[in-house]
């Protein structure tokens, strides 16, 4: 195994449950519109990193009520947010013992007001952001997973080579956006995730509890 001495991990699906959140949000708004958004084409969708509102410029939807309805769907993720225990279990522990020898990054193409949501709301019981040294949200880039952007913007920020991160990530479209930046990457296993394609991982693990495990940190 290499050397690492950077970890940067993807964040929904990773360190907070709420995959499933966005998918039903955005499912709901767009039936709302009588137009069916099943499970297995959302997740094409998502591992392409393609627009999920095309389906409603197909139907002849018009500009002003996707963007109407992008903004209900924010809203209506907001209250799903809130309404449930968004932690992984033992995620805060293996945080705080990966952070004896490594820096550490989120990089996710989560938008910004959903992250600040998810971690800046008072009844937030998440203690994730601490052992941080660094995190990029969509704004941070020009180009979403799964283009190398987002984290190829992470390498330069902590000026190291390739070699010298590991990526953590739950989907396919961060995967791939992991190889195209030519960073290895370990996939850990996550529910909503799982029919996707991860034969280009480095590393499989069940949970993040195996990545101390992984990395000879015990």
């Amino acid at each position: 195994m290499r050397k690492y001495s950077h970890l940067l991990f993807d964040h929904d699906g990773v360190l907070v449950n709420t995959e499933h959140l966005y998918y039903e949000s955005t499912r709901r708004q767009l039936a709302s519109l009588n137009i069916d958004l099943d499970l297995p084409h959302y997740m094409q969708v998502m591992v392409n990193g393609s627009d999920v509102w095309e389906m409603a410029r197909d139907q002849g939807i018009t500009e002003e009520a996707i963007s109407r309805g992008r903004l209900q769907r924010n809203e209506l993720y907001r209250q799903l947010l809130s309404g449930e225990d968004l932690s992984i279990a033992g995620v805060e522990g293996v945080l705080v013992e990966l952070k004896q020898r490594f820096s550490m990054a989120i990089v996710t193409t989560c938008k910004d007001a959903d992250f600040a949501y998810i971690h800046d709301r008072p009844e937030s019981t998440l203690n994730i952001l601490p052992h941080m040294d660094l995190v990029l949200t969509r704004s941070s880039y020009t180009k979403s997973k799964p283009h190398p952007e987002p984290y190829l913007t992470a390498l330069e920020r902590f000026s190291i080579a390739p070699e010298q991160a590991l990526v953590i990530e739950d989907s396919e479209r961060g995967l791939r956006s992991a190889v195209a930046a030519g960073i290895d990457c370990a996939v850990v296993e996550y529910a909503f995730t799982a029919t996707q394609d991860f034969s280009k991982a480095t590393y499989r693990i069940k949970s993040l509890n195996e990545l101390t495990t992984l990395l000879g940190v015990e």
